[in-house]
């Protein structure tokens, strides 16, 4: 089954982190229940993959100012149908900021996120199921920024609510620092 690995992941942060383990259920819910959750083309929503990307030395960021969004967020994107949701997850941020040398800092989920995408052109509003892994800029730190953004830019951790004050950035600011 395509969904195993996630699901047994999610069962495993769900134990970890008995605080988030509300949304924790409703991911494995949504999951369960879909067996195309990875796709796109689920008109409720699909899930996505995040990258919690940070310098060499663990102090900075790299956040996105995403074009469709205007919002300073963490990199990543769809899965296009990988349930191999690490995969994805590296695929996006390697694609979004051109950084080579991206290491996982564990292959376990870092952070997990529920949020609307409000309706777009012919795209009804969906909800993201983002699962989120860190990850860490070994080789460089010199990024290019894509055509998904308006900008890149490494964010002193300490002090992330300069760029965004959004909830789900803030708790992975705390994650990190607390780790």
């Amino acid at each position: 089954m395509h969904r195993t690995d996630l699901l047994q992941k999610l069962d495993a942060y769900q134990n970890e982190r008995p605080d988030e383990a509300a949304v924790a259920q409703r991911l494995i819910d949504f999951v369960s229940a879909n067996a195309d959750c990875f796709e796109r083309h689920l008109k409720i929503g699909h899930v996505t993959g995040s990258a919690w990307v940070v310098n060499q030395a663990g102090t900075h960021v790299l956040l996105t100012h995403h074009k469709k969004l205007n919002m300073w967020l963490q990199l990543g994107g769809h899965a296009d149908g990988n349930s191999d949701i690490l995969g994805a997850a590296t695929r996006e941020a390697i694609e979004e900021s051109g950084l080579a040398g991206l290491k996982p800092v564990s292959t376990d989920i870092f952070d997990i996120d529920i949020h609307l995408i409000p309706e777009r052109k012919s795209e009804p509003a969906h909800n993201h199921h983002d699962i989120r892994f860190a990850f860490q800029a070994l080789e460089t730190e010199e990024y290019v920024v894509s055509d998904e953004s308006h900008d890149l830019a490494w964010a002193e951790i300490q002090s992330l609510e300069k760029y965004t004050t959004e909830e789900s950035m803030l708790r992975m600011a705390s994650k990190w620092l607390d780790r």
